[in-house]
């Protein structure tokens, strides 16, 4: 009976706190808890298709993020900054496929720099494909943007959306507070790995055998 009323009381605070600041604080017309449900849900279908595609290339399992968790933070800000970016353009196909395909390059592009500046490597190659700029973008991939931005506003959003009204508020808030503190423990050990020779030596013999 206790715990019944401990998980109940539990159920309750975590509903409270969704109906209180910043869960409902408006973003672009949406709340901010719907924002970063779709952004969580993005990250990890993300994280799935480029996971599974690249197994099959590759004839072996492949971890397509960079943490340890199947989440991949790329797709989530992407699609979710090109839904509110192009949103005014919702029907017109031609203009989202056009900005889409330029804008999902750019921030590719930037992506890319960002993670040369702090880990000194990027975690894609397109080398090997026509047309391409240092490998981190490439027509191919370009052209693939503007497909992708036609079915995320065909779609592929509502599905997400749908998604994430089908669980209850408390759970969508527990899983937003555990993933996104596990992301940025998990983004910090990476950094540190990354940045291990500028460190003390105590501090990187633990990043070492922690990295194995």
């Amino acid at each position: 009976m206790a715990q019944k009323c401990s998980v109940e009381f539990y159920t309750f605070y975590l509903s409270k706190e969704v109906n209180h600041m910043p869960w409902r604080m408006a973003v672009f017309g949406a709340d901010f808890y719907h924002v970063v449900q779709w952004f969580l849900i993005y990250s990890v279908l993300g994280w799935c298709v480029e996971s599974l595609y690249m197994s099959f290339c590759e004839k072996r399992p492949v971890n397509r993020g960079f943490i340890f968790g199947p989440i991949c933070p790329i797709y989530g800000f992407g699609a979710v900054g090109a839904y509110f970016l192009l949103k005014p353009l919702e029907g017109n196909y031609v203009m989202l496929y056009i900005l889409g395909s330029i804008g999902a390059t750019f921030f590719e592009f930037l992506v890319a720099k960002l993670m040369i500046h702090l880990f000194g490597m990027v975690w894609w190659d397109y080398k090997e494909k026509p047309f391409n700029y240092k490998g981190i973008v490439c027509l191919e991939s370009t052209l693939a943007w503007g497909l992708y931005t036609i079915c995320l506003f065909g779609f592929l959003h509502k599905g997400v959306m749908a998604l994430a009204n089908a669980y209850p508020s408390s759970v969508g808030n527990l899983l937003a507070r555990v993933l996104i503190v596990y992301y940025l423990v998990d983004f910090t050990i990476h950094l540190c790995i990354a940045k291990k020779e500028s460190m003390p030596e105590p501090v990187r013999v633990f990043l070492e055998n922690f990295g194995r």
